[in-house]
This record gives structure tokens, sequence and C-alpha cells, in this order.
């Protein structure tokens, strides 16, 4: 249970697409200047490890079969994915117990060997202050054309966390939309509530509130800046933007909210920047008087739900 009052930090960053070493490094630097003001909570996007693939959706005929610039482009995402554990994700480790901070991170996973090893996850990686992996969840249903890239996940990391801040939790993207995992995080009483996006625009701001109404958690929306000149050699987006290098293909938009589904802070776009905000856990209790759909609401004399186990690769 959140206990006292809580400095978070969201990250809204530009990766060094598909360039894990490089991306690693502002992950570093922005995690450090986060914490030296104050947050003990930082939060970075969807795939921000090393950049959301936006190009399978953004460049006309790179999800046809067979085409040579994607297929080059996967090729190199593969070699710059993490591996759960690697040397990578050990730094991250190291890196959260240095700065004594929670740290969420959304990264492109690989397995190395065995079941799974030819396949992408989309992961979302929670360590907590003593450098330890408390949350690897994997993306359950990569959306539309992600499906050509990721694997399904599995349930193994739908799950909330106790850590010294409260009891935290975490989707990616459209699993916002999916309501049975919303109500198994839901029932298992979230503070935090992390959601990662590659840009969080209207409709996914839609998403991100009703989550923080329904689960009367507080919620930090994390979107990532992504520009036409980031885009794989050989990919080119639509013919109105691919005169401007510096055109912006994801906007942002992060935002923080409160368990009533207001803002504590309005989404910004377009620029680069940490965003913070203290978290009050008086909040909580006063939102969920009127709405506990774990507790009041959730009626388990009429209505049961059950996760069942998965074999992780």
């Amino acid at each position: 249970m959140m206990a006292e009052p809580v400095k978070v930090a969201l990250v809204q960053a530009r990766p060094v697409h598909l360039d894990l070493p490089a991306t690693l490094d502002i992950l570093e630097a922005r995690a450090r200047e986060a914490a030296a003001g104050g947050a003990r909570l930082v939060v970075f996007g969807e795939t921000f490890l090393p950049g959301y693939p936006a190009w399978i959706d953004s460049c006309p005929g790179a999800a046809l079969w067979d085409h040579g610039p994607t297929k080059e482009a996967y090729a190199r995402l593969r070699r710059n994915s993490l591996l759960v554990p690697g040397p990578e994700s050990d730094r991250i480790a190291a890196l959260a117990q240095e700065l004594d901070i929670v740290l969420v991170v959304g990264a492109h996973e690989r397995v190395e060997r065995g079941p799974g090893s030819g396949t992408l996850y989309n992961a979302l990686l929670t360590y907590g202050p003593a450098g330890t992996l408390l949350n690897h969840h994997r993306k359950l249903v990569p959306t539309y054309t992600e499906r050509l890239l990721w694997g399904p996940g599995d349930s193994a990391g739908l799950k909330v966390v106790d850590t010294p801040l409260g009891r935290i939790s975490g989707l990616i993207c459209w699993e916002h939309w999916m309501p049975l995992p919303r109500q198994i995080l839901h029932s298992e009483g979230e503070d935090i509530h992390i959601a990662v996006w590659p840009t969080v625009h209207e409709m996914l701001q839609i998403a991100s509130r009703h989550y923080a109404f329904e689960g009367r958690c507080y919620v930090l929306a994390v979107g990532t800046i992504m520009a036409v000149a980031d885009l794989p050699e050989g990919l080119t987006p639509t013919d109105d933007m691919a005169g401007d290098p510096q055109a912006l293909l994801l906007r942002g938009g992060s935002a923080i909210i409160g368990p009533d589904g207001k803002y504590l802070l309005e989404p910004v776009y377009d620029e680069e920047r940490i965003i913070t905000a203290t978290l009050d856990p008086a909040a909580l209790d006063a939102e969920r008087m009127t709405l506990d759909v774990a507790g009041h609401y959730g009626r388990p004399d009429l209505f049961e739900l059950q996760v069942k186990g998965s074999v992780r690769a």
C-alpha cells in the first residue's frame, strides 16, 4: 500500500532507433537526471529500447511479404534486443540499485536459445531499488501489424508488485482495451499503474484516463518521440512526411492521471522532456469510497475471474 507521497518521473525521450548501446546510454543519463531531481519512480515508454518500430505501419510496403528493407530492419532489431537476464538488462538493474529507484522500461526482448529463440517479445520490465527484477511482462497480444514482429506474451507478468513506493503494475498499449487483464490488476490492489504507449494520442488518453477512474489508481501514461529521420534505411514514409526528416511520427503525449480520472499533468507533445509530479496516497483512499471494482463493486458472490498459468519460453 502506498504510505507516503511519491515523486515520479516520466521520461519522454527519443531513442537511437535500432541501436541498443546508444539508447541504453540515453536511458542511463535521463534516469540519473530524474533521480537527481528527487524522483523515486522513473518510467520509459513502450519498447524504448531500442525504439518503437513505427516503420511497419508508417512506410508503404513495409508489411508486405519478403520486403527486403523490412527484413534488414528486423535483423538489426533482433541484434539490438535485450536478453533477460543478460548484460544490458543487468546494467539496468545495477542502475536502479545505484540510484535507489524503481525503474520501469519498455524493451524489445529476444530469447537466446531453446523454445521461442526465433521470436521477439514486447516486454515491460520493472526493477526495484535493490536491483531486483520485480516484474517481467510480455505484451499479451501484439496489435495488428505488430504481429509480424512480436510473438504473443504470457500471463507470468500479469500481476501487481510490492515496492517501497506502493503497489505497482503495468500494461502495454492496447492491453488497456482488454477488460480481463484490467480487472486482474485492479483485483490485486494497485496504487500506481504504468501505461506505456508508442505515442499517447487522443484515444489512448481516453484509455489511460478510463483505467485510472476504473481502477481508482494513479496512471502514468508514457509515450516516446520518433522522427522521420529515425526510420531504417530503405523505408520511407508517406509522401506528406517524406520531405521533412524532423517531422514526428511519434509525438509523445505523456501525462499523469489521478485516481478520479482527471489530469494531474496534461499531455506533453512534440518535445523531449522529463515530466514529474508528486502522488498523494490520500487521493487513493478518497476515490475508493465511490468505486472499488475489486471491493464493494466487485460482487464476488456473482462473478469469478481466474488467470490460467502459462509456460514461459
